[in-house]
C-alpha cells in the first residue's frame, strides 16, 4: 500500500531577497537551470541558450491565454480605499471578485471605481458577499467587464510581488506580465514560464525545425493557493478552462508519431496536454480541467517541460516533483538558492529534460 504524500515534503526555505520583484531587463536574459533527469545533472545557462537543448522534430507547446488587467481599485463614498481582483463575469455586468480591506462593506453598498491615476471612473455595487473573501458585484455600466478593466485595471501580480497603486512600474507590468504570444483573453494570472520568450527566440526555434503548437488554459486564482491539507490526496484541486484546437492537436500528434519530443512550456500546458492525452495522442477538446498531477502520476504525452520556480506546498511544485522526482527537484531548488537564482513569477526558469 502506497502512503499518501505529506504536504510538508514540499517545503523548502527561500531567502526573501530571492523573490523576484521585477522581470529580467530583457526577455530571454533570465537564467535557465537545466535538469537532465536521465543522469540527474544540473547545468547553469541563460534562457536564450534554450535552442541548444531542442532538436529538429520536437514540438514546443505554448499556452496562449491572455492575462486580463484584473486588479482594480475602488473606494467607498467615505473615501476608504479597496483593492479588487476580478475573477469572472457570469453575465453582463455581474462580476465575481476578491476584495481586500472590505470588512466594513455591506451588501448594497455603492463603490466608486477608480481609473489608473486614481480618479473616479464609475460605480459598482457590492451585491452579495461570498465565501473566501469573494463578492458578487454589479457594475453600473453597459460595457463588459473586460472592456472596463482594459480602461482601469492593472496587472494582477501575485501578492509576493509588492506594488502600490501608484507604483511607476505598473504600466510596464501590463506588458511584461504577459507572454508575447498571448491571444485569448481570460486569465487572471500569467503562465509565467512563457514570459521568457521573445519573438526573435521563437523564430529561431521554429527555423531550426522545431514545431510550435498553441493551446489555451485560462489561469485562475487557484494557482496561488497553497495546499493546506496534511496530505496532497486531501487537497481539492481548482478547475480551469482549457481549449486545444484540431490544428494544435494535429501538430503535436505528428511530432509524437515521428519520434519528436513534446516539450510543454509551463505547468498549465502540462495539465492541458495530460488532460486530453490518450497515450501518445492528444485529442482536440475544450472544457474545464481539475487534473491534479502529483508524485506517482503516469505521464502520457509530455517528454520535457520549461517551468519557473514554484512556491512551497503548491500544486505546481507537486507537478514538477511528479515529473522529475521529488529528490531531484529538491536538489535542484537547493542548487538554485545557493546560486541565487530569482524565484517565482518574475524569476528565472528551469528546463527539465
Amino acid at each position: 500500500m502506497v502512503c499518501p504524500m505529506r504536504t510538508d515534503m514540499l517545503d523548502y526555505d527561500l531567502p526573501a531577497d530571492l523573490i523576484a520583484q521585477d522581470p529580467a531587463d530583457r526577455r530571454g536574459r533570465s537564467r535557465l537551470l537545466v535538469l537532465d533527469r536521465s543522469v540527474e545533472r544540473l547545468e547553469d545557462r541563460v534562457f536564450i541558450d534554450l535552442p541548444a537543448f531542442l532538436r529538429q522534430g520536437d514540438c514546443l507547446v505554448l499556452n496562449d491565454t491572455k492575462v486580463l488587467p484584473a486588479r482594480f481599485f475602488c473606494a467607498k463614498e467615505t473615501g476608504a480605499a479597496i483593492e479588487g481582483l476580478f475573477i469572472e463575469e457570469s453575465e453582463q455586468g455581474t462580476w465575481k471578485a476578491l476584495l481586500k480591506n472590505a470588512r466594513k462593506i455591506k451588501p448594497g453598498d455603492r463603490l466608486i471605481l477608480l481609473d489608473r491615476p486614481g480618479r473616479p471612473w464609475g460605480h459598482i455595487v457590492a451585491a452579495e458577499k461570498l465565501p473566501q473573501g469573494q463578492w458578487r458585484l454589479r457594475a453600473e455600466s453597459d460595457q463588459s467587464a473586460e472592456a472596463i478593466l482594459r480602461q482601469i485595471g492593472t496587472a494582477p501580480l501575485p501578492p509576493y510581488i509588492k506594488r502600490q497603486r501608484t507604483d511607476r512600474r505598473a504600466p510596464d507590468d501590463l506588458h511584461r506580465y504577459q507572454t508575447v504570444y498571448a491571444r485569448n483573453d481570460g486569465a487572471v494570472a500569467a503562465p509565467t514560464a512563457g514570459l521568457h520568450f521573445d519573438s526573435d527566440l521563437l523564430s529561431q526555434i521554429e527555423n531550426s525545425g522545431v514545431r510550435i503548437a498553441c493551446l489555451t488554459l485560462h489561469v485562475g486564482i487557484g494557482t496561488f493557493r497553497p495546499v493546506q491539507t496534511e496530505t496532497l490526496e486531501q487537497h481539492e484541486m481548482h478547475s480551469e478552462r482549457y481549449e486545444i484546437s484540431p490544428q494544435a492537436a494535429e501538430t503535436i500528434n505528428q511530432a509524437a508519431q515521428k519520434g519528436g519530443r513534446i516539450i510543454a512550456v509551463g505547468t498549465t500546458s502540462v495539465r492541458t496536454l495530460e488532460t486530453v492525452a490518450q497515450g501518445r495522442t492528444v485529442n482536440p477538446a475544450s472544457g474545464k480541467t481539475a487534473l491534479f498531477i502529483q508524485p506517482g502520476y503516469p505521464f502520457q504525452i509530455v517528454d520535457a517541460m520549461i517551468t519557473n520556480f514554484h512556491l512551497p506546498r503548491s500544486t505546481l511544485l507537486a507537478l514538477v516533483a511528479a515529473f522529475a522526482g521529488l529528490d531531484p527537484i529538491k536538489a535542484a531548488y537547493r542548487h538554485a538558492i545557493e546560486k541565487k537564482y530569482r524565484f517565482y513569477s518574475y524569476g528565472d526558469a528551469m528546463l527539465i529534460l
